[in-house]
This record gives C-alpha cells, sequence and structure tokens, in this order.
C-alpha cells in the first residue's frame, strides 16, 4: 500500500495524488483546476474501498485556504502534534495503572456492589504492606445496609473454614538451635530465695566501663536515657563482691501481662506499679520477645538491628538492684528469708504478635510458624505467671481503629475497612490454615484493620499447649471496669501478693482509668449497626470456643 508524502492520501491506480497541489509543477493554475475549485472531491480509499459507512473526508488541494489563512499545519508540525499526544496517552495510562496498583485512584469501593471475589487479583505481586499504607476510603454516600447480605457470605465461607487444630509443640533441641546465645546467658537454675528468675552474672568492666554503652533501648530511645544515667551513676554500688571478682544480679520477670491491645492492660499495668512488692521493667512495653529481638523497632519501619538479651535484662535492673539490696540486708540476719518482691513486664504484642517468624525461621508446616514466643519463655521460665485482658473484640476493634488511624476517621470509613480486611482473610482461609492465617505477616499488614487480633481462642489455645491452665488468668475488661477492687484482688492472689492496708487499697482501686478513649474519638460516635451486626457475626464462632474453653459464657460477650 502507498501514499502521497504530501497529502497522505492512498495511491489508487489512475495516479489520483497527481491533483495534489504540491505535486504540480509552478505552472499549476488554481483558477483553472478542477480540483481546487472543488469540483472534483477526493475519497478516502481503505484497501481500494470507498468508506461510505461513516463519512466522506474531504481534502482540498490548497490547505491554507481551507483554514481561512488563519494557519497552516505544516507536516513537521503534524507529527510534533502527534508524537506529543502519544507521549500524554502513555503518561496517562502509565499513571493510572500505577495508581491502581497503590490504591490511589479514586475508584468507588468493591464493598458495596455486586459479588465479592474470594482471592482479589490486585495482590498479585506486590507488596500488600504498601496496600495498607496508600488505603484511601471511599467517600460515597450510600447505604452501607446494602452490604450485610454480601458480606455474610464470607463470614459463612470463613466460618466454614475454621479448625481448632492442637499444635506441635517443638523440642527443647530445636529452640537452642535458633537461639544459641539466647540461651547461652540465661542459665538454667535460678536463685532458690528470689521470687523472680534471678541470678548472679560474673562482670569484668571497671568503675570506668559504662554497662549500658550498647544498650539498644538507650541507643534508639531518647525518653529512657534518663533512666539509664541514673543506672550508669549506681551501677558500680549494687555488684556483689565475691573472692575478688564483681557480680551483677539478673533477673527476668515473674508475670507477664501479654495481652490483649486496647483491653485496658496499661490500666492494669498502672494500678499493679501501686503495689508496694510488684517491680516492673524500666519501660513498660519493651516488644523484646516478639519484635526488638528480631530488629524490629517499629513495623514500618522493617528490620534493623537485633536487640540481644543483655539489654532486655537491662531493663529490670532497677529492680534487681532492690532485690540485690534486700537479698544482702538478710544474709546475716534471717539467711533463706524468701524475697516478695516481684518483677513483671506487660507488652500487650506478647500473646498475638509472630509477625517476625518467617524471616528467621525455616521449614514451617503449610505456612505455620515452627516457633512461638511461649515456646522460649516456656524453655527459660516454666513456672511463669500470665496475666491476659480481653474485652468484647467488636468494640476492641472499634477502639484500636479510633486509636490508631492517622486520619479520615469515621464510622463509614470503619465499615469499608472491616469489608476490605474481611475479604482478605476470607482469600487466606480457603488456601491455608486458621492459624497460618492468624499468624500471617503479609496478611497482617494488608488488611486495614486489625481483625486477627480479636481472635483471642486462637491463641490462647496455642499458649495452653506449653502453659498449664493455672498459669494463666484471663480478665474481663467489662468486668475489671465494673468491679475493680474484685478484678484486682484476683490479680493479687494470681500473684501470691500480700494483703493491703485499707489506704493502699483504696490509692490501687480508686485511682482515675488510665489510656481513655481520646475527647475527639469519642465525638465521632458509636460504628455504624451494620458493621457491628457483621463483626458479630464474624467473631461469634472464636467466642463460642472461648466460652468454652474457660468454662465461662462471659466471654460471649452477649449482654455488651
Amino acid at each position: 500500500m502507498r501514499y502521497c508524502i504530501n497529502c497522505c492520501i492512498h495511491l489508487l491506480p489512475n495516479d489520483l495524488h497527481r491533483q495534489c497541489f504540491r505535486c504540480r509543477g509552478p505552472d499549476h493554475n488554481n483558477q483553472k483546476c478542477p480540483v481546487c475549485r472543488g469540483e472534483n472531491k477526493i475519497p478516502l480509499y481503505t484497501d481500494s474501498k470507498q468508506m461510505k459507512w461513516l463519512a466522506v473526508l474531504e481534502v482540498r488541494t490548497d490547505h491554507c485556504e481551507s483554514w481561512n489563512g488563519l494557519f497552516c499545519l505544516r507536516k513537521g508540525k503534524l507529527c510534533s502534534l502527534m508524537f506529543g499526544l502519544i507521549i500524554m496517552t502513555l503518561v496517562m495510562v502509565s499513571y493510572i495503572l500505577t495508581g491502581a496498583k497503590h490504591g490511589l485512584l479514586l475508584i468507588p469501593s468493591p464493598f458495596h456492589y455486586g459479588a465479592f471475589a474470594s482471592n482479589p487479583s490486585l495482590m498479585d505481586n506486590e507488596s500488600l504492606s504498601d496496600m495498607k499504607d496508600h488505603y484511601q476510603p471511599s467517600k460515597m454516600n450510600i447505604s452501607y445496609v446494602k452490604d450485610y447480605p454480601s458480606i455474610k457470605l464470607i463470614i459463612d465461607t470463613i466460618t466454614s473454614k475454621i479448625e481448632f487444630i492442637t499444635r506441635q509443640r517443638p523440642d527443647l533441641e530445636e529452640l537452642r538451635k535458633q537461639e544459641p546465645h539466647m540461651f547461652s546467658v540465661i542459665p538454667n537454675k535460678f536463685l532458690p530465695n528470689s521470687k523472680n528468675p534471678c541470678w548472679y552474672e560474673e562482670y569484668r568492666g571497671n568503675t570506668t566501663t559504662d554497662p549500658y554503652a550498647t544498650n539498644s533501648y538507650a541507643l534508639y530511645s531518647k525518653r529512657f536515657r534518663i533512666i539509664f544515667d541514673y543506672l550508669r551513676k549506681v551501677f558500680w554500688n549494687h555488684l556483689y563482691h565475691y573472692k575478688d571478682k564483681h557480680y551483677r544480679l539478673r533477673c527476668l520477670p515473674h508475670f507477664y501481662i501479654i495481652g490483649q491491645p486496647k483491653c485496658g492492660t496499661t490500666d492494669l499495668y498502672d494500678r499493679l506499679r501501686l503495689h508496694p512488692d510488684v517491680r516492673f521493667s524500666a519501660i513498660k512495653e519493651p516488644h523484646w520477645w516478639t519484635r526488638k529481638r528480631f530488629g524490629i523497632i517499629r513495623l514500618r519501619d522493617g528490620f534493623h538491628d537485633r536487640y540481644p538479651v543483655e539489654d532486655y535484662l537491662d531493663l529490670f535492673d532497677l529492680a534487681a538492684h532492690q532485690i540485690q539490696s534486700v537479698l544482702q540486708s538478710d544474709e546475716g540476719k534471717e539467711r533463706g528469708r524468701r524475697n516478695n518482691i516481684i518483677i513483671g513486664e506487660a507488652s500487650a504484642s506478647t500473646m498475638w504478635d509472630n509477625n517476625a517468624w518467617i524471616f528467621f525461621y525455616d521449614n514451617s508446616t503449610e505456612g505455620e510458624p515452627p516457633f512461638l514466643i511461649q515456646d522460649f519463655i516456656h524453655a527459660f521460665q516454666p513456672n511463669a505467671k500470665l496475666i491476659i485482658m480481653l474485652r468484647d473484640p467488636v468494640e476492641r476493634l472499634y477502639s484500636d481503629y479510633l486509636y490508631f488511624a492517622s486520619a479520615n476517621k469515621s464510622a463509614e470509613d470503619f465499615h469499608e475497612k472491616v469489608a476490605e480486611s474481611l475479604q482478605l482473610f476470607e482469600g487466606c482461609v480457603l488456601d491455608y490454615s486458621l492459624r497460618a492465617c492468624v499468624y500471617n505477616n503479609t496478611l497482617n499488614n494488608a488488611m486495614p484493620v486489625r481483625l486477627q487480633v480479636g481472635l483471642y481462642v486462637v491463641y490462647l489455645l496455642d499458649w495452653l499447649t506449653v502453659f498449664n491452665k493455672d498459669q494463666i488468668l484471663v480478665l474481663r475488661l467489662e468486668d475489671h471496669a465494673s468491679n475493680m477492687r474484685y478484678t484486682m484482688h484476683m490479680v493479687f492472689q494470681f500473684l501470691d501478693l500480700g494483703p493491703l492496708s485499707e489506704k493502699q487499697e483504696a490509692l490501687i482501686t480508686k485511682s482515675p482509668a488510665s489510656n481513655t478513649r481520646r475527647p475527639e474519638d469519642r465525638s465521632l460516635g458509636p460504628m455504624l449497626p451494620t458493621t457491628k451486626a457483621i463483626l458479630r457475626d464474624f467473631y461469634r464462632p472464636f467466642n463460642t470456643k472461648l466460652a468454652q474453653v474457660l468454662f465461662d459464657d462471659a466471654f460471649l460477650w452477649k449482654r455488651t
């Protein structure tokens, strides 16, 4: 197929292109030429067939005159224009595709219309954690009641896949292979005259040595440098001297407040701190077992240098100094007297957060972690006591959303995030076990709200595979709020703490509640009734199992 290079007309067998003005010589007369006078029309042919179904393209031989002298597009300008349009189109297509990939486009939410996909294709070949960072809520003003039937189908699918299968405990040798340094630092036996797992460790430094120079908590946490400055000043005075050697007392916690977030753990921590026999770590939530020992400072920042176990033990030096003082003062008077001070630690991530395992532990079975946090705690402290504070998982999730969401918070936005998270969770349980999905780091980072944290019974059953039931105290926030004196007495009895005076007890039980909802969050009001109904349906089978395990129907949360 050939074309005239001057007028871009298809060359026909009769050499029609000779009618083009630019193909003629200088003697061509426009006034006499029938083509220039408009008597002959030049049809556009494609494959030797005239285009009659759309229109007839009229091409005048004198282009400048056809535009009434305003301007004349020459070949170079026309090519430049076409090239610019192509570039602009490519840029727009690239922007649209990139925006769709990262969730930046203002497209209607898929959770209002149509069926739900069980395994969304937008997950393919992208980081699911980016979805959470870039998630933009829908601004559509529609009736959310329409969501319920579609989302109920998702919940029914999830419910049909629920199986509470007992996990296999790893043996001690497998744990040693995974954390050899930790096992080299923490001994097998502890001092008999202390409630806490404490032991003496030889200190080889001198009076000019800074024992906290490399402590990661001191280096990365500006708020706690004052504490470490104080510890440096008093460190040498609390060493135990024996046969020209110096020993420091090392301790692990006697008990752990292990969960759950937004369930009143801060309030319980603040009240327990007021007890004269209770000491806590220098930092309220070290998050060492779950995050810092893997090098996670903040989840969104990725991995850093791992915090060694020595850095974690440094956090209990304040308590160890007090225990050391009591032990030394009692040696000459009442040898063998048991020290009553107990140490606690209150990281609300300890119960549920095993997100880092996939980066450090191999040989997993069908996506399930081969080692959990409780495996290592039990290996060192088989007699540890654990306190769990729980709350209606529906209300917990909304409180969690209000506390951690940064902008555009609303009941409608919460509904959108719940719907998306349920869809993601459904896609996981269709292919993997319940435990694999609960401990799935990629899935957990992708869900806009932390649905998995409210699956209490999944975590509790895994803790019960390594600890005895009488070592775990499970409380409800609702009971704690309605009768604080009763719940605190339960805690004191569980920890074998001595009786208190009326004044001490009043100080603990009548102090204001800690970490209450912020005023600006209270102004947003409750969640939508449809959202609450959806979440009740989702959590119901897990709450039913929890009530069976604890032999307490209060954990069904039917009245809240």
